[in-house]
């Protein structure tokens, strides 16, 4: 087959399509975004540096552009190439078998009319995290999610929450399943990461703060209980701007707590393999990435649940704990002492976890599922 991948650069999209490195089908990659080149198979043909103006800048554009975004979306085409007429050209020139797109808002919705034109080629499209979940609460928003999932005939997600979303909001093609946004992770990396569980004495903060990341609240629940912590040491990685202040401008947190930055993959999973907790806490998401990374490399969770996306793991087959108000700092301050209360016993369980995981995310099983998906189109 030709599949046309559409996406940003991202790491999780590299990581997917190397799965069919082995596989007899030509692949492309449109930078829908226009944002560079994707670091992947020299044999994936990619169209990057696309967006070209028409017509030289014109005064007013910027203001425009931030002031009346809507004026500006009907007049960008006569100034320059749109994603559109990139996407086009490109369907004429390698008349695609499939389009597999990744995330709606950026990476879906844009391609619509061309794909709406173009019947007749097979339209996958992978749901991330917060696609749809924290998009529900617009009519605009929802209006974009449903014109794509009317026209895509095949389904992908990352939770089973997400599927059940998409039949609501007008999918009724066939549903793929549920795999993880990155697809499978080589066991060598996580095996040599890991490291003994018993004398593990960190606890690992995702650091986000944003409009879903919700870093702050634990670290506000973390002042309250800092001298309950003594035996433990804190990192936050992908911490910025403002948690990096909330750390920096406290006496007692700056002291205890290590700002790591932003990490690599498998800067990260070093991290996780000497980690005993592990603590992601945001107000939507899909199936995070760093849980399922948690408890492959035996990091003992407390993740926060939107929407109940959580719980098709941690519970289900996984041991863990939930955060069920991601903005109060009291719940998640006591949970983090029932925890550290529990270490000897939950070591244990966090070993299960490390195990099951192995099996669940091996990157040759999910590779053989995802070779076996396109296959089946």
């Amino acid at each position: 087959m030709k599949i046309l991948f559409v996406s940003m650069p991202s790491v999780h999209v590299t990581r997917w399509i190397e799965n069919l490195k082995d596989a007899d089908h030509e692949l492309h990659w449109f930078d829908v975004l226009d944002r560079g080149k994707l670091e992947t198979l020299s044999s994936v043909h990619q169209f990057t540096d696309w967006k070209k103006r028409k017509l030289p800048y014109i005064k007013g554009e910027y203001f425009l552009k931030k002031k009346i975004p809507l004026l500006y979306e009907k007049i960008v085409p006569n100034l320059e190439v749109s994603v559109e007429e990139a996407f086009e050209k490109i369907i004429l020139e390698i008349q695609p078998d499939v389009v597999h797109s990744f995330e709606l808002h950026y990476c879906s919705f844009p391609i619509l009319k061309v794909m709406k034109k173009y019947i007749h080629i097979k339209w996958v499209y992978f749901c991330w995290g917060n696609d749809i979940f924290r998009h529900q609460v617009l009519k605009s928003d929802l209006e974009k999610i449903s014109s794509v999932l009317k026209r895509t005939n095949f389904l992908i997600t990352d939770c089973k929450r997400d599927f059940f979303l998409a039949e609501k909001y007008g999918f009724k093609g066939q549903f793929l399943g549920v795999l993880p946004g990155g697809a499978g992770y080589d066991l060598a990396h996580i095996k040599s990461s890991y490291k003994e569980l018993h004398p593990r004495k960190i606890i690992l903060i995702k650091g986000y703060q944003n409009e879903i990341g919700r870093a702050l609240f634990v670290l506000k629940a973390i002042k309250t209980i800092i001298k309950d912590l003594e035996k433990f040491e804190i990192y936050v990685f992908s911490a910025r701007g403002e948690v990096s202040n909330f750390i920096l401008s406290d006496f007692e947190l700056s002291k205890k707590v290590k700002i790591l930055g932003q990490l690599n993959q498998l800067e990260l999973f070093h991290y996780f393999g000497k980690s005993f907790l592990y603590i992601g806490n945001n107000i939507s998401d899909g199936m995070p990435n760093t849980l399922i990374e948690a408890l492959l490399l035996g990091a003992y969770p407390l993740q926060s649940n939107p929407g109940n996306a959580t719980l098709e793991l941690i519970g289900n087959k996984y041991f863990g704990m939930t955060i069920d108000n991601p903005e109060n700092p009291e719940e998640i301050a006591n949970k983090i002492m029932q925890i550290i209360g529990q270490k000897e016993s939950l070591v244990s369980l966090a070993s299960l976890n490390h195990e099951n995981a192995l099996e669940d995310y091996n990157y040759d099983k999910i590779k053989e599922k995802i070779c076996n998906l396109y296959n089946s189109l």
